[in-house]
């Protein structure tokens, strides 16, 4: 018979092998039993399954720690199955006296003998509370192996003993764990453990509906770090693969979240991972940032302690990116050069299309003289300084060599934002300069 149970006694876990750094799937579950034991006051547990000591390594395990660390999904208590040894002996001890285990040789020539369940034969059917009742036949299961001996024991059985001992209400994990159901559910009946409840949520799958990989976006959570995501923008985007709120909102913080999510409206389908939809959901949670913390990050990837030209960019730089990262990439491309350093060009790039050096010349000597009294506070305040003698002139003649005199780029922000942002001084410095160019 399933538990009985009050919001307040729910328990879940989030059970990782440091074998592998922790990737998105992995972060996902976390985040779902996160979400539904803090959705009723319940406890939420990380428990590290390093029982297979070749493989689990104590990076992988920090590189899990750190990824939950981030994302700030605090666990109220830690395990680690290496430590609990002696745990799984008494159970073992105890179903071999019961009968419910028994020693057997493992490999047909006699050598090495191992500890197998007594499997009764009989049919299971659970209640799956997002895919309903799920039945299976036992008997194919045959006799399995439980443990390599009374040290050693294997996946099926720690796992049981320790959501036993550790009082898990509910086991929300991959779909791909509905195969592991029935032998873990044999064995709950054989130790006399309470039936938790079941929630197998939909794997995450690439946009070809393919298995996700590492080019489709299956890497380290932390790498989501160092490409510069924010923490609140990459729960956000994994809460909504595979569960949706039921209304139109998609933009959440995590408190947010603990109060909307509920396992019923967790879909059966799988997940498609959304590369295009995580940028969109991190730039909305970079609008929401407040400006000094922008601030402070542009300051640091640029390296420039110049706080002023760092508050005048960081509004420019928040329209042109989708993550933090995409700064580096701005700044490698020369994008953001022309705001810290004097471009450098030759005189033929300052005219435009069918023009000539003399008329250039002679506009940008003209624009010297309106920028004397014109407003710099922003770029519509600056426009109205020699939009009348670019109308007149004919605009890509006037505005042309006014953005290359500025940026020195074929491609840049429009010249009005830039003078806004270089101010008065140097901008009437930098078209005395493409005048002189011109003049030679």
């Amino acid at each position: 018979m399933p538990n009985i149970l009050t919001p307040k006694n729910i328990v879940t876990r989030f059970a990782p092998s440091p074998t592998g750094f922790l990737h998105v799937g992995g972060m996902r579950t976390a985040l779902f039993n996160y979400l539904f034991a803090k959705a009723h006051g319940g406890k939420f547990i990380l428990r590290i399954e390093d029982t297979d000591k070749e493989r689990s390594k104590k990076e992988y395990e920090e590189d899990i720690v750190a990824g939950l660390s981030w994302l700030s999904l605090s666990y109220d208590e830690i395990y680690r199955q290496s430590e609990r040894g002696e745990i799984y002996k008494k159970h073992l001890q105890a179903m071999l006296y019961k009968g419910s285990a028994y020693e057997a040789e493992e490999n047909s020539d006699g050598t090495g003998k191992v500890i197998r369940f007594k499997n009764p034969n009989g049919k299971i059917t659970f209640k799956d509370m997002i895919r309903g009742d799920i039945s299976f036949d036992t008997a194919e299961l045959g006799d399995f192996v439980i443990a390599k001996d009374m040290h050693t024991p294997l996946f099926h059985l720690a796992v049981v003993v320790d959501d036993f001992e550790m009082g898990v209400t509910h086991i929300i994990r991959g779909e791909d764990h509905i195969s592991n159901t029935p032998r873990q559910m044999l064995i709950q009946r054989a130790i006399s453990a309470p039936e938790p409840l079941y929630a197998h949520i939909p794997l995450i799958l690439a946009p070809d509906k393919s298995k996700l990989s590492k080019r489709h976006g299956a890497v380290s959570v932390n790498e989501y770090k160092a490409e510069g995501y924010l923490p609140e923008a990459l729960i956000n985007f994994l809460a909504l693969l595979g569960w949706n709120p039921g209304t139109e909102k998609e933009i959440f913080t995590l408190s947010e979240l603990v109060k909307e999510f509920n396992l019923e409206k967790v879909q059966k389908g799988g997940a498609i991972f959304d590369h295009t939809k995580l940028d969109w959901i991190n730039r909305e949670h970079l609008k929401k940032l407040p400006s000094k913390d922008l601030e402070i990050f542009v300051s640091d990837i640029l390296k420039t302690q110049d706080s002023v030209l760092v508050k005048k960019i960081t509004p420019l730089i928040l329209e042109r990116i989708n993550k933090f990262s995409d700064i580096n990439t701005m700044a490698a491309e020369g994008e953001l050069a022309y705001f810290f350093e004097r471009p450098q060009y030759s005189s033929e790039k300052l005219v435009w299309k069918k023009s000539d050096s003399k008329t250039t010349k002679r506009h940008i000597d003209r624009m010297i003289e309106l920028f004397q009294n014109a407003d710099f506070t922003s770029a519509e305040s600056l426009k109205p300084a020699i939009w009348d003698y670019a109308e007149g002139e004919g605009r890509g003649d006037v505005l042309w060599p006014l953005r290359f005199a500025l940026s020195g780029r074929d491609k840049s922000p429009d010249p009005f934002t830039i003078a806004s942002i270089l101010g008065k001084e140097e901008t009437r410095e930098r078209l005395r300069a493409a005048s002189v160019k011109l003049g030679e």
